[in-house]
């Protein structure tokens, strides 16, 4: 638990209004994508209380990409993550996390370097997704090959219509046929229900609990020991959820996407982006250096960010290097002005960065490397 010192520390900082501006901003060069370690210390400690067991905690890993926040994360008791490459698997277990469930169906060259991965590290407990009987047969033949035994959570689509198999009868067989195929552990289920994102808290609930119980209705018949369910949109209903793991991710940052999603949960931004103003095309146009390679670009403009310290702004283009906003005719606005914004979408645009800065007490303190955005690290 956060001791009531530290507690009221975060919460003073969460009501101050300029929490996120930098003392020694003069030394930054912009774009750039700032973290504050503090905040992510209090957001991990938060997702431990709000579960209350910190074995049903599986954290995806895709958000941060970081072994700085692993640490974090291991350091606080965290034991089981999750995560979506070979990379940030690879990543993990090069910080000795003990568990680690690719969630994901490796198949082809994907299935030869997670299989290299199991042989690299040992001490890490890997284990992937299925959800059909011909990619079971292609993992379970490639596992027995090189003399390995590998849990495997089948996939099921409850709603995401994305990856996973259909939780009936169709579950049922592929389970049975795991049970019995070579190189495979039938450990488990995975459900993401990542399409429910109603801001409603009742209406959201009633649809997690009725995702929830087609899962519980088929594991009835399967009787498998671990259920993974959700991802952090979701958290605040399956956390309260008796022997099943929940795997939220963006919770460690967060954003302003998930801010306005998700008001029951009281997670605190914890990353932040700062950007310049660097021409004035227009008497009523300003141009910052914050483009699409900077930003994640799968929103509308309005939806990318969320400005801290400027109101008004209306968003008019936007380019690899450039972003373009329409203000007032009498604006007070010059070039070099900071602005500082929360991503709408925090994971995709981590990803676009080679390293965070961070920051404490308002000044840099230094740098976390995304390590896992590159798509290699080893294997």
């Amino acid at each position: 638990m956060l001791t009531g010192l530290k507690a009221c520390a975060i919460q003073r900082s969460k009501m101050s209004e300029s929490w996120f501006e930098i003392k020694n901003i003069n030394e930054l060069d912009s774009p750039a994508l700032i973290v504050f370690p503090e905040r992510v210390k209090y957001n991990i400690q938060l997702a431990i209380d709000m579960i209350g067991d910190v074995n049903r905690l599986r954290p995806h890993i895709k958000t941060n990409k970081s072994p700085d926040v692993a640490r974090l994360m291991l350091d606080a008791g965290i034991a089981k993550f999750k995560c979506a490459t070979i990379a940030e698997a690879e990543m993990l277990a090069q910080c000795s996390a003990p568990d680690v469930l690719l969630a994901y169906q490796p198949l082809g060259p994907k299935l030869d370097r997670f299989i290299s991965l199991i042989k690299k590290y040992p001490a890490t407990k890997f284990s992937c997704l299925t959800d059909n009987i011909t990619a079971a047969n292609e993992q379970g033949l490639a596992f027995a090959a090189s003399d390995l035994t590998v849990p495997v959570f089948i996939d099921l689509n409850v709603g995401m219509n994305r990856t996973g198999i259909s939780p009936n009868e169709n579950a049922i067989e592929l389970a049975k046929h795991c049970s019995v195929i070579k190189g495979v552990i039938l450990t488990g289920l995975h459900a993401y229900d990542g399409h429910i994102r109603d801001v409603d808290f009742d209406i959201k609930r009633q649809k997690c609990d009725e995702a929830f119980a087609v899962v519980q209705k088929l594991n009835e018949t399967l009787k498998l020991s671990t259920i993974i369910m959700g991802g952090s949109p979701a958290f605040s209903v399956h956390c309260k959820r008796k022997n099943i793991e929940c795997s939220p991710g963006t919770f460690v940052y967060w954003d302003k996407g998930y801010t306005d999603l998700c008001p029951e949960q009281a997670f605190l931004p914890a990353a932040v982006l700062v950007t310049r103003i660097i021409s004035l095309p227009a008497e009523n146009k300003i141009c910052l250096d914050l483009g699409h390679k900077s930003v994640a670009a799968e929103n509308d403009t309005a939806k990318r960010i969320f400005f801290l310290n400027a109101e008004g702004l209306k968003p008019v283009g936007q380019s690899e290097e450039h972003f373009v906003l329409e203000t007032s005719e009498n604006h007070s606005f010059k070039v070099g002005d900071i602005f500082y914004g929360l991503p709408y979408h925090v994971c995709p645009t981590v990803a676009l960065y080679e390293r965070v800065v961070t920051v404490k007490n308002g000044k840099t303190t230094g740098e976390w490397k995304n390590v896992s955005r590159d798509r290699k690290i080893t294997i």
